[in-house]
């Protein structure tokens, strides 16, 4: 089904790229409630201008789709970002980044590995042994990570200096001109206690400080939701409302 909401989608995009609705499903976040999506493709010609835009209007990236919440009763998916030349560090976050101290970050292209297939597989069974991914083959793997139509990469974080270092988490990593939106990781079950996903969003905040980017994008924050709940430690958060980010409050 065509998508025409004005107040979702970006001005202007509306009128150069199709827009479509999913049909209803239920709601990973909310119990009880049943979602919907607007998505559009991005194999289109200046794939990465658009990308950005839609990265600004909500949208988030999965393979070749860009797509957001479109439920028409429910506004609880919010977009949320971190503003880097903001954010300052708590003293968990510097004990999560001591307690990571030795681990190497690398960027590489955006191609599957067996290395970190078989990462991936670990830590879905430990964590998300009934989602959607628990069934995921490396040809999957292989399309979820190469298929990418804009500037994606991937960042390994080995456990020590050398490139047969052990491989412990995985950010797949969209470059966007406003920084870095976050759009899968994963890690090590086994190492929980190192806080290995709060570690790698403290990572790309420092990065992204480094290279002179304002942002990065954490996807949807969902209000009593404890899937999403961490996303708030990270202060000051940025969150979309209607077409425009503001500081998200400590009392929402």
């Amino acid at each position: 089904m065509k998508f025409m909401d004005s107040q979702i989608l970006p001005a202007g995009l509306e009128r150069s790229l199709r827009f479509y609705v999913t049909n209803p499903s239920p709601c990973p976040y909310l119990p009880g409630m049943r979602e919907r999506k607007a998505f559009t493709n991005l194999s289109v010609p200046d794939a990465d201008s658009i990308h950005n835009s839609l990265s600004q209007a909500g949208f988030r990236r999965s393979q070749t789709i860009a797509y957001r919440p479109a439920c028409p009763r429910c506004n609880a998916c919010r977009s949320v970002r971190v503003p880097t030349r903001e954010f300052v560090q708590s003293r968990n976050d510097r004990r999560a980044i001591a307690r990571n101290a030795g681990l190497i970050r690398t960027p590489v292209k955006a191609e599957a590995t067996r290395e970190q297939f078989r990462l991936l597989k670990t830590y879905v069974q430990t964590r998300h042994d009934k989602g959607g991914m628990s069934e995921m083959t490396y040809r999957d793997y292989a399309t979820m990570v190469g298929g990418s139509p804009v500037q994606s990469l991937i960042f390994e974080y080995r456990d020590g200096p050398d490139e047969d270092s052990p491989l412990v988490a995985v950010s797949i990593t969209d470059v966007l001109r406003d920084g870095f939106s976050m759009v899968y990781t994963f890690f090590d079950p086994e190492q929980e206690s190192r806080g290995l996903g709060h570690y790698m969003i403290l990572d790309h905040i420092q990065h992204a400080q480094d290279r002179g980017l304002p942002h990065v994008y954490l996807g949807y924050w969902v209000k009593g939701s404890p899937k999403m709940d961490y996303k708030r430690r990270y202060k000051p958060l940025e969150v979309l409302d209607g077409d425009q980010w503001r500081t998200l409050r400590d009392d929402e």
